[in-house]
């Protein structure tokens, strides 16, 4: 078995198929405020990072203080549900298998706290989890604090850690402080972007993450 003791998962577009009803609700809310459109590739080169600084490079014309503030507004008058998203086929599958080998699981993901712990609480995989870290609680990627949080409370060296991502900002995030990355195919940055980034391998999404590991 490999040497990797904590397993750390993104969420939007590693174990969540959420890219794009990101998009989508992302693109009612701009054409709702009457925000300049943008397309939506645009928008999916986003998916990763924390929301404010998404806003602040999708809109950076704006004062990002004042585009949050119109999108929770919008968000609390609408309803909108903020985590209703399937997991990818076989997600939760392969998480419990990865928990009966012996492995510890994290999330370090971009969303809000409050959308996590939805997402948990709807598709019931709380328990998997030892700890997670979300972008409204900490730096956003690809700053490590969200990292090293999360190596600093488990007591797992960087070395011993490996985070599972699908874009260029959590390679970033993981390379900046020596922990290894794995890239998934099955989320919004090619794998040719992840390799070049620096992830050590690119597999095609988590249910091959079991097997990986046992090479």
């Amino acid at each position: 078995m490999a040497s990797y003791e904590l397993l750390i998962f993104d969420w939007d577009g590693t174990l969540a198929d959420s890219a794009g009803h990101i998009v989508s609700t992302t693109q009612k809310a701009i054409l709702d405020l009457g925000l300049p459109p943008r397309e939506n590739h645009q928008i999916a080169e986003l998916i990763g990072l924390g929301l404010q600084d998404g806003m602040r490079r999708l809109y950076p014309e704006f004062d990002p203080n004042w585009v949050m503030a119109q999108l929770f507004a919008h968000r609390r008058e609408s309803g909108l549900k903020i985590h209703s998203t399937p997991l990818f086929a076989g997600a939760v599958e392969s998480l419990q298998a990865l928990r009966g080998q012996g492995f510890r699981l994290a999330v370090a993901t971009g969303k809000p706290r409050a959308g996590l712990d939805g997402a948990f609480d709807e598709h019931d995989v709380r328990s998997l989890f030892e700890i997670s870290r979300c972008a409204d609680e900490t730096a956003d990627k690809p700053h490590p604090l969200m990292l090293e949080e999360i190596l600093r409370e488990t007591g797992v060296a960087a070395g011993r850690a490996l985070m599972i991502g699908d874009t260029e900002y959590d390679v970033a995030m993981a390379a900046s402080i020596g922990v290894p990355a794995l890239g998934v195919a099955c989320g919004v940055h090619a794998p040719g972007r992840l390799l070049s980034g620096g992830a050590v391998a690119v597999i095609e999404d988590v249910r091959a993450l079991p097997n990986w590991l046992l090479r």
